[in-house]
């Protein structure tokens, strides 16, 4: 049985907890939802339409803002008691800080960042990018393990929902006040004005061939007439043209958006790797041979300063 530990803030679920379903259920076998907070029956309810054998609302009035002893000890709860053959959780910033913690705790192996999984000799096989998505590797951990996925490694729209609502468990996590040492601040956040591209359906991404930091401008027409956040390649941000928070790749944020719109980007591999998993990609770009074109579903060759304002007037009307 694979057990998912879906995350949420304030009564909303993350995206990245529907992805982490459906790679579960990619996996095969049985699946389980497990949901932390204070109150979180809506976001059970919603987790219910998943095609899931079971959701476990796991509450708690400590477990109201998260922090990583009231987390660690609920989950710790609940894997002992559920004792899935492997625990699923998205690769966010509070998975990060509690993983490894759990992983200690339950004597279990963590395997972190990957993007699917394999079956070989009847056995679950983990696929993690190593050196900067230049290889693969496939992991085999040795018992009981943890595994954290990539965001947008797989699509939210491919979890399948169920004929009927899963059954939903309300389990009562046993702490108290007393156990929790860490004093809660507001969630961490890259920058002082961070953007969560994760969760954007349309991004508008400029590299190099934009040319000109004056030029970002035509960029950010494009994303406001489509509704889109504004996306960039590492030299973009690097140059200080647009905030470190805007960057999109291995070294910045991996997305996974409805639409993503590639202006002057080459398609380096440290790009792509956050890139991909969108659902339709189009690449404009004056070099044909460019990169980026093997992953496009829509690309054009040419010059984006002459085909970004028709498509402007377009969607303007």
């Amino acid at each position: 049985m694979i057990l998912v530990i879906a995350e949420q803030q304030g009564g909303t679920l993350n995206r990245a907890s529907l992805e982490v379903v459906a790679a579960a259920q990619q996996a095969g076998g049985s699946v389980k939802v497990a949901v932390l907070g204070a109150e979180v029956a809506a976001v059970a309810q919603a987790l219910s339409a998943a095609e899931v054998a079971e959701v476990l609302q796991v509450q708690s009035p400590v477990l109201d803002t998260y922090t990583l002893d009231g987390f660690v000890a609920a989950l710790a709860q609940i894997v002992e008691a559920e004792q899935p053959d492997v625990v699923f959780l998205p690769h966010t910033y509070q998975t990060r800080d509690c993983a490894p913690a759990l992983a200690v705790r339950l004597n279990r192996a963590l395997v972190t960042d990957c993007v699917g999984t394999k079956s070989q000799d009847g056995r679950l096989l983990f696929v993690r990018p190593m050196f900067q998505g230049r290889l693969y590797a496939d992991v085999a951990p040795t018992g009981p393990a943890l595994a954290t996925f990539q965001i947008g490694a797989v699509r939210a729209d491919s979890m399948k929902t169920g004929t009927a609502p899963a059954p939903i468990r309300v389990v009562m996590a046993g702490m108290a006040a007393g156990d929790i040492r860490q004093k809660p601040e507001a969630p961490f956040r890259e920058a002082k004005q961070a953007v969560d591209l994760t969760q954007a359906e349309r991004i508008v991404s400029v590299g190099r061939g934009i040319k000109g930091e004056e030029k970002i401008a035509l960029a950010q027409q494009l994303a406001e007439a489509m509704g889109a956040e504004l996306g960039a390649s590492r030299p973009i941000c690097d140059a200080g043209w647009l905030p470190m928070d805007r960057q999109i790749g291995s070294s910045g944020q991996t997305v996974a958006p409805k639409v993503y719109v590639a202006l002057g980007i080459s398609g380096a591999i440290q790009h792509m790797v956050g890139m991909k998993g969108s659902r339709t990609i189009v690449a404009i770009n004056k070099d044909p041979e460019a990169p980026i074109f093997e992953i496009a579903d829509y690309g054009v060759v040419g010059d984006l300063f002459e085909i970004v304002p028709e498509m402007i007037k377009e969607l303007q009307g």
